[in-house]
């Protein structure tokens, strides 16, 4: 791995004990930040696919700069109707043609948006519910060559895996495998009430979720704000006693998948005879505004007490942004080199701009417990592996998809 210095530490296992106190949180899908990484990562890969099956390279992109205005809606019991539809503001750059040829960006644009808060929202209809206002321009960038955004002939784009790719830029990305039973907690809690086995069972509830989670020594407690869809709400009552089932739900199931018993508490609005109905199942029914890297981390949880990337990734560019590449890597490599060697693993990456794309300045692997040659090694192999096909991470997320929220 000529140019990168590697470091594979063993951290005393006083270094891996759980902290006497923890804090956690997520976002849920159908929150307007989570909506925003969702669309602008989404966008990219319906572009990056278009220009790949029409032209078999990716034209230069990048839409990470996504606004959600949230829409306007009736509400009461029994009454949920949006009014005035939400709109996303998409920003960034990225080519509208190929030499002659026209890339459709603003229809691509609508369907990201479109598809996505489809899936996260009930009754939702793009020909009612959403405006799409189109910012993306594609002028040139100092010191950038005059067919960047603007390409001209073949070599104008870039191809996925290519080995001349350099890092577009300084970043220093984090991650770290396993998530601890808190951690777990927090997401497992959103992703199941979100899930289609709760909403099949839950058809009433909303999807704007998000969980807190605190741990004082072995003492847990999650909060859960939960919205349910007000035009299936008839009464206060009703309200009270389906979130009562509800929260029995998410007990019971915290019980069989972790044997605890947390301190639950459920939508603490209602504290003040403020039931927590939407339209469509989110605050953006009623005017909430959603951006682009103010919600979860990669890894999908909001994480003070940890170390942590502030990129934000979604929407940027998946050839050659490291913020992204990196922030990617640095997970799947905590992942990989933890579940091979049995112990708690955090990864630190570090590239300077101009770098080539398979060598980062500096990769550290901080490893929780006792190292031994053979699990060094074995570190080593992983990391070594995964820096000559960068081209798999890109390919991923431009055909399968990575959850980055």
């Amino acid at each position: 791995m000529t140019g990168t210095f590697v470091s594979i530490v063993s951290v005393p296992h006083g270094g891996g004990a759980a902290p006497a106190y923890e804090l956690v949180e997520r976002k849920g899908v159908g929150h307007p930040d989570t909506m925003c990484d969702a669309i602008a990562e989404r966008a990219s890969r319906y572009y990056a696919q278009y220009c790949v099956e029409h032209f078999g390279r990716v034209a230069h992109h990048w839409f990470d700069k996504v606004m959600l205005f949230g829409g306007e809606a009736t509400i009461d019991f029994g009454e949920g109707e949006l009014t005035k539809p939400y709109t996303v503001l998409y920003a960034g750059k990225g080519a509208y043609r190929y030499a002659d040829q026209p890339i459709p960006l603003e229809d691509i644009l609508f369907k990201a948006a479109a598809d996505t808060l489809a899936e996260v929202t009930t009754g939702f209809d793009p020909e009612r519910h959403l405006t799409v206002q189109c910012e993306v321009v594609d002028h040139q960038g100092s010191g950038r060559g005059h067919s960047r955004y603007r390409p001209q002939v073949i070599d104008d784009l870039i191809e996925i895996g290519d080995d001349n790719l350099v890092s577009n830029d300084c970043n220093l990305l984090h991650g770290y495998f396993p998530l601890s039973t808190l951690e777990a907690m927090v997401q497992d809690t959103e992703q199941l009430i979100n899930g289609p086995t709760f909403k099949a069972a839950h058809p009433d509830t909303g999807w704007d979720v998000k969980v807190f989670g605190s741990r004082r020594a072995d003492e847990y407690r999650l909060i859960v704000n939960m919205p349910f869809l007000a035009r299936h709400i008839d009464s206060m009552e009703t309200y009270l006693r389906r979130k009562v089932e509800c929260q029995q739900h998410v007990a019971e199931f915290l019980r069989q998948t972790f044997g605890l018993e947390p301190d639950l508490l459920f939508n603490p609005t209602d504290r003040n005879k403020r039931p927590y109905l939407t339209a469509l199942g989110s605050v953006a029914d009623t005017g909430d505004v959603g951006v682009v890297g103010r919600g979860n981390r990669l890894n999908g949880l909001i994480t003070p007490m940890r170390s942590m990337s502030i990129e934000a990734p979604a929407g940027k560019n998946p050839l050659d942004h490291t913020g992204k590449l990196y922030g990617v890597l640095a997970h799947q490599l905590a992942r990989e080199v933890s579940e091979a060697i049995g112990l708690q693993v955090d990864t630190h990456i570090f590239t300077s701009k101009e770098a080539r794309l398979d060598q980062p300045d500096e990769i550290v692997v901080e490893v929780h417990g006792e190292l031994s040659d053979d699990q060094r090694s074995m570190a080593d192999g992983i990391i070594t592996k995964r820096l000559a096909n960068m081209g798999d991470v890109t390919r991923e997320l431009v055909f399968d998809g990575i959850t980055m929220w």
